[in-house]
């Protein structure tokens, strides 16, 4: 009998990305996990083959009630309340730390793969980036997102579950499917969006004097290239621990925007707006992936140059009036 491949969050962004590359190595086994709501994040998943989808209660409840036993080969956690601006705790608490553990201690029991979502945000403004397990204790996150996150990560470190489980940190990602997340969605489709409609794009001005307006930077990582990461990962049991999912290059905002305007072929026009007081104090103004922890475990894989990323998202995705990544791929 086929086991199966559990992606929770499978509606979502990264979710149905990899949902979608699964399918395209010729694997279908999938039970998709996620928790319903009033978006349009069910679009995503038309056009992928799986095989059942739960909702996120009903699913922990068969999970640990014995229903499935012994018919999972992994779980691929990406469910997760993924707002950075989300201000209620107990809700960050259950959905981010309490549901991950519970499922991290059901896997554990039963030998069963776990790869889960953390993310950059543990990491605060740095300044370092290292994805080492020892490191963990020093991080300090700036919001309630980050700091949900990162207490699942000292969870699984202080019992010893990071040696048996993979936790992955990803940074910036941007690509098709993110269309459902509102306020969350990346930079890139915001700014495309707004340049197509007004002909400028506004960017936050900066207050910190070593950081000039528009030159905040992240690392910005293509979904395409998130997924295969992470899938790296997943199907190699031996490799655990944490490890960041990024490129390893911080680029500004200026250079999104200004990348924007080339694809389209219109005159940069940028306009620098005030950030508003209720996230100056949280602001991330530098992220930075160090991945050679991943490239040492064998990742060979080249990545898409951001340059690369914005034109094939544009070209290819945006400008075609679809979404979907299953449709255009």
């Amino acid at each position: 009998m086929k086991k199966y491949h559990i992606v929770t969050g499978g509606m979502g962004f990264i979710g149905s990305a990899l949902i979608w590359q699964l399918n395209e190595m010729g694997i279908d086994h999938i039970i998709v996990v996620d928790a319903p709501e009033e978006s349009e994040s069910w679009k995503n998943l038309v056009n992928l083959k799986f095989v059942d989808i739960f909702d996120r209660d009903d699913f922990i409840q068969k999970l640990e009630g014995g229903t499935f036993k012994s018919c999972i080969s992994g779980i691929l956690h990406m469910g997760a309340c993924s707002d950075t601006t989300e201000k209620d705790f107990k809700f960050l608490l259950e959905n981010n730390y309490q549901y991950t553990k519970r499922l991290a201690i059901w896997a554990k029991s039963h030998k069963c793969r776990f790869v889960y979502a953390s993310s950059a945000a543990t990491y605060g403004n740095g300044p370092d980036f290292s994805d080492s397990e020892e490191k963990l204790s020093l991080l300090k996150p700036l919001n309630r997102y980050g700091y949900s996150k990162h207490l699942f990560d000292l969870w699984a470190y202080r019992n010893g579950i990071l040696k048996t489980i993979a936790g992955l940190k990803y940074f910036n990602v941007f690509g098709p499917d993110e269309y459902h997340k509102g306020d969350m969605r990346s930079v890139v489709v915001k700014k495309y969006f707004e340049i197509i409609q007004t002909g400028t794009a506004q960017l936050f001005k900066s207050y910190r004097k070593n950081f000039p307006d528009g030159e905040q930077k992240r690392d910005f990582i293509y979904v395409k290239d998130a997924v295969k990461m992470t899938l790296f990962i997943y199907f190699k049991p031996e490799i655990n621990g944490i490890f960041n999912i990024g490129t390893g290059k911080a680029k500004s905002f200026n250079h999104i925007v200004k990348t924007i305007f080339k694809v389209l072929g219109k005159k940069e026009n940028i306009q620098y707006i005030e950030m508003p007081e209720s996230i100056r104090d949280s602001y991330q103004y530098f992220t930075q992936a160090d991945i050679s922890k991943l490239r040492a475990a064998g990742y060979k894989e080249n990545l898409y140059t951001l340059e690369q990323a914005i034109e094939d998202y544009i070209n290819n995705y945006l400008q075609q009036h679809d979404p979907y990544l299953k449709v255009n791929h």
